[in-house]
């Protein structure tokens, strides 16, 4: 039977319940065949185990955001994240912060009396999303009946950029035209990883590329964002507002600014709660085990030289 350790101690048990529904045995690092790694901020952690026991031919890792995890990849093994696996739940609170920013509840809930009519229609409107992974194309899904044209910035644009490269999306741009497309975002998406070329990818010269009235979602990583940018450009009204699940810093300190904006909605990093998250990575672990013992393909590859 194909051995599996499961890191760190702390682990919960649902993990190793997940690797033993794949047909895995439970065993110490020194015998285990591979590695399904629980800990999301264990990072440095993971580093020690793997010096330690470097004869683990797959390494699992928890979240589809791998940043802190980068350091210790390798093409020795094969290693798998949680890409794709919250993608659903994340692309849902994308749609209600689309709503709740362009129709203005947001901004509703924020006052005590009877105001004046604001907001404006997501049907029909035009979303810019910047990333081409998993979140995106639930996304796309969820929008279809919202008849939105829909512009995806991706790394991997591939030999077609159009329609063909990605159901549902009007274009298929690369990076390099991220500044050529704000300007036509009644809102602006970001579902991309966290890389040195995408730390700091809206600063105060994309927003001020936005619309006046367009609204910035961030679901992917605070960092994306210049946070003090932000907060200018909110305070002045030089964008629509902002909804935003991740911030730099995280966790958002109680007196920090973005608090007190009426067009900004922080949450706490729920596109996937720990509810959601519990049966959805257990299925992915279970699959991943399967294909393991069977010799076959994982889901959720990482592509160490790009870091996601």
């Amino acid at each position: 039977m194909t051995r599996v350790a499961v890191g760190p101690t702390t682990t919960p048990e649902w993990l190793r319940a997940a690797v033993r529904a794949g047909g895995c045995e439970i065993a110490d690092y020194g015998d285990a065949d591979a590695l399904v790694w629980g800990d999301p901020h264990g990072a440095d952690a993971l580093g020690a185990v793997m010096r330690e026991h470097g004869h683990f031919r797959w390494v699992q890792l928890p979240f589809a955001g791998i940043e802190n995890f980068v350091p210790h990849l390798d093409t020795r093994r094969v290693w798998t994240s949680g890409k794709g696996v919250y993608a659903e739940p994340v692309a849902e609170l994308c749609m209600a912060f689309l709503l709740g920013g362009l129709r203005h509840v947001i901004g509703y809930s924020r006052v005590q009396e009877w105001t004046r009519d604001h907001g404006r229609y997501l049907l029909g409107g035009d979303i810019v999303i910047v990333g081409g992974g998993g979140i995106t194309a639930s996304l796309v899904r969820m929008l279809k009946g919202f008849n939105t044209r829909i512009t995806v910035v991706r790394k991997r644009v591939g030999a077609s950029a159009g329609a063909a490269a990605m159901p549902g999306v009007a274009r298929v741009v690369g990076p390099g035209e991220l500044h050529a497309v704000l300007p036509t975002g009644d809102a602006v998406v970001l579902a991309c990883a966290l890389t040195p070329e995408t730390a700091g990818l809206i600063s105060s010269r994309e927003l001020a590329l936005m619309k006046s009235d367009a609204w910035l979602v961030n679901v992917g990583r605070g960092r994306l964002i210049v946070t003090d940018h932000l907060v200018d450009a909110l305070r002045e009204r030089r964008i629509g507002g902002a909804t935003l699940d991740v911030t730099d810093p995280e966790p958002l300190p109680k007196d920090h600014p973005l608090w007190t904006l009426d067009n900004c909605l922080v949450t706490p990093h729920i596109g996937n709660t720990r509810a959601m998250a519990v049966p959805l990575l257990s299925q992915r672990i279970t699959t991943n085990c399967e294909l393991f013992a069977a010799g076959q393909p994982l889901v959720g590859v990482v592509d160490v030289a790009l870091g996601y």
